[in-house]
C-alpha cells in the first residue's frame, strides 16, 4: 500500500498517537525466542505457489490426514488467530482451501445478492468455527449442504454445524447474504477509508487491512492465504475484473454477462480485487513475455498510457535486483473514484487516476512501489501485523532507489531526512517493529522502515545486501515470514550475527547511529 505522503524529504508524514515502549532487551527476545502467537495451528497457511493439495470430498479424510484421536471431544475453534494488534482477526480449527465469491451485481451503491462458499479441513475436532464477517444481512449458512446454526457478534460470524466436524476432515461451508456495496470503515493513518469503494458505475475494493470481511465471509489474515474462485455477473454494458486469469464469460439467458476469475495463486483477503465498472482491458507484455493487463475506465485509457506503458521497465529494473516476477500476470487498475491509496492488490494493483494524471516522477514512484510488493508482501507474506515494516520498508526502498535515479530526490537525502524524524517518529508511531493498531500504517511503517534497509545496507556494503535481498525474496517465495525469519537470513548470507546490530533499529525510543554517516544527527523529540 501506497499512501499520499508528500515528497519532500522533510515531510513528518501523517501525526501519530502516544505509544507504549518496549525495551531493546525484550525486543532482542523476539527476535531470538520462540513467537508465542504464531503456533502451527493457529497460524496454519496455504503452501507455496503452485502446491496445490488433491481435491478432497466432504465428509471424507483430507490426504494423508487420519481421524481424529479416539475419544477426542469436538470443541470450538479459536476465534482469532491471536495477533497481537488484531486478535480476533483470522480463526482456528481449520485450514481454507479454496474461497468461491458469487457475486449478482445490480447496480452502483445498490445492495445485491451475494454467496460465499468455503472448503476447508479441520484441523481439529471442531463443535463450532467462526468465520471473520462484518457485511450485510446474512441470509443462510450451511455445512456440507446441511443447515447451520450461525450467530453474529461483532465482527465475528459463529458457526455450529448440524453434526461435529472431526480432525482431518474437509468440509464446505455456504455463506448467502446480501451485500452492501457502499459498506466502509475509516482509519487514522494511511489507509483512511477503506472496503468497498464505490465508482460512478460500479465499484472496486481496498480490503487492507483487514477490510475483507465487510466483502465476504473469511478467515482474514494476512499469514493466511488460499486460492479464490470469482464468479461475478453483470449487466451487459459492465466488465468485471478480478485478481488472477479470466476463464469464462458467458451471457446468461436474461442478457446479463457471468465472469468467472481463477485467481491461480493462493493469496490473502486483503490484496483481494474485485472492480465492476466501463473499462478498457489494455493488454501488453512485460520480460519474458509476461502478460500485461491493466483495466482503465473509459474515458481514461488517452490520458494514463504513458504512465501505464512504463510497467514493462518496471519489471524489468526489479528483476534485476529481486529476480524474475513470482506471479504468472500483473496490470493496474486504475481507479477513478476518490481512493486515498494505491494498493497492491495481488497481480492487479489499484493506481488512483489522479497519481497518473500527474507528475511523472510521483506517478512511477507509486507505480514501483505497488510493483515492488509482489515480491514483498504479496509473494513473501508477513507473519503478522507488527512485521508489516517487512513489506512497506521493502516497497518504499525500491520505490526511493527507483526515483534516485529517474529524476526524483536522491535516496541518501531521502534517507538523511528519515533519521533526522526517526526519533519523532519513535515516539508517535512506534519503532518500526512496534506499530500498535492505530499507527500501523503510519510514515514509520513506509521511510522509517525503508531507513532500517538502508542502514543494513550501510553497514554490509552494496554487493552482500543485494544477495541478501534476492535470498530473502527467494527463500520465502509463496510463503509467510516474520522479522525473525529476517533477521535470521540476513545474519546467515552476511556471515555475521546481526541481532545486535538490527535489534535497536526496529525496537525501541531510539534511533541507532548511521553507519558511515557520523555526521547524521536525529533532531529531538517534541511532545509528551
Amino acid at each position: 500500500m501506497k499512501g499520499s505522503f508528500s515528497r519532500s524529504p522533510r515531510d513528518p508524514g501523517p501525526g501519530g498517537g502516544a505509544r507504549a515502549r518496549v525495551g531493546t532487551r525484550r525486543a532482542a527476545l523476539a527476535l531470538t525466542g520462540v513467537v508465542g502467537v504464531a503456533g502451527a495451528a493457529v497460524f496454519a497457511v496455504a503452501g507455496p505457489f503452485g502446491e496445490h493439495r488433491a481435491p478432497v470430498r466432504p465428509g471424507h479424510p483430507a490426504p494423508g490426514a487420519s481421524a481424529h484421536p479416539p475419544g477426542e471431544v469436538p470443541s470450538p475453534g479459536a476465534r482469532g488467530v491471536g495477533d497481537p494488534l488484531f486478535p480476533l482477526d483470522g480463526n482456528g480449527g481449520y485450514t481454507v482451501r479454496r474461497y468461491t465469491l458469487d457475486f449478482d451485481w445490480r447496480a452502483p451503491r445498490t445492495p445485491f445478492a451475494a454467496t460465499t462458499t468455503i472448503s476447508a479441513t479441520a484441523t481439529q475436532a471442531l463443535s463450532r468455527f467462526d468465520l471473520d464477517f462484518a457485511g450485510n444481512t446474512l441470509r443462510g449458512v450451511t455445512v456440507d449442504g446441511a443447515p447451520a446454526r450461525a450467530v453474529r457478534d461483532g465482527d465475528e460470524l459463529t458457526v455450529t454445524p448440524a453434526r461435529p466436524v472431526a480432525r482431518g476432515r474437509a468440509f464446505t461451508v455456504r455463506v448467502a447474504y446480501t451485500a452492501d456495496p457502499t459498506q466502509h470503515r475509516h482509519r487514522d493513518d494511511a489507509i483512511q477509508d477503506y472496503g468497498w469503494v464505490p465508482t460512478d458505475d460500479g465499484t472496486l475494493l481496498s480490503p487492507q487491512p483487514d477490510g475483507a470481511k465487510m466483502i465476504f465471509p473469511v478467515d482474514d489474515h494476512p499469514s493466511l492465504r488460499a486460492p479464490f474462485t470469482f464468479r461475478i455477473t453483470t449487466p451487459p454494458d459492465l466488465t468485471a475484473v478480478a485478481n488472477g486469469r479470466l476463464v469464462e464469460r458467458v451471457r446468461q439467458p436474461d442478457g446479463r454477462i457471468r465472469w468467472t476469475y481463477d485467481s491461480e495463486h493462493p493469496l490473502a483477503a486483503q490484496l483481494v480485487q474485485v472492480a465492476i465498472g466501463k473499462f478498457t482491458v489494455a493488454r501488453s507484455t512485460g520480460p519474458r513475455g509476461l502478460p500485461v493487463r491493466d483495466v482503465v475506465p473509459e474515458g481514461l485509457v488517452g490520458d494514463t498510457e504513458a504512465y501505464r506503458s512504463l510497467t514493462p521497465d518496471h519489471l524489468a529494473w526489479l528483476e534485476q535486483r529481486l529476480g524474475p516476477y513470482p506471479f504468472r500476470r500483473y496490470g493496474v487498475l486504475v481507479g477513478d473514484t476518490d481512493l486515498p491509496v494505491a494498493l497492491e492488490t495481488q497481480s492487479l494493483s489499484v493506481v488512483p487516476s489522479a497519481d497518473l494524471l500527474g507528475d511523472r516522477v510521483d506517478a512511477e514512484r507509486n507505480l514501483v512501489h505497488e510493483l515492488a510488493h509482489h515480491w514483498t508482501g504479496d509473494s513473501v507474506a508477513i507473519r503478522r501485523w507488527s512485521d508489516l515494516w517487512l513489506s512497506e520498508g521493502h516497497a518504499r526502498f525500491y520505490e526511493l532507489l527507483y526515483s534516485d535515479t529517474h529524476g526524483g530526490i536522491s535516496l541518501e537525502d531521502m534517507m538523511r531526512a528519515a533519521y533526522e524524524q526517526h526519533d519523532q517518529w519513535r515516539h508517535d508511531d512506534g519503532a518500526p517493529a512496534e506499530p500498535t493498531a492505530s499507527t500501523l500504517f503510519r510514515q514509520m511503517r513506509y521511510d522509517g522502515s525503508a531507513l532500517v534497509l538502508y542502514a543494513l545496507r550501510e553497514k554490509v556494503g552494496e554487493d552482500t545486501f543485494e544477495r541478501i535481498e534476492r535470498s530473502w525474496v527467494t527463500t520465502y517465495r509463496g510463503r509467510v515470514a516474520g522479522t525473525r525469519d529476517f533477521v535470521r537470513l540476513a545474519s546467515d548470507v552476511a556471515g555475521e550475527d546481526l541481532t545486535p546490530f538490527l535489534t535497536p533499529w526496529l525496537y525501541g525510543a531510539h534511533a541507532p547511529r548511521m553507519p558511515g554517516h557520523p555526521d547524521w544527527q536525529v533532531d529531538p523529540v517534541e511532545g509528551d
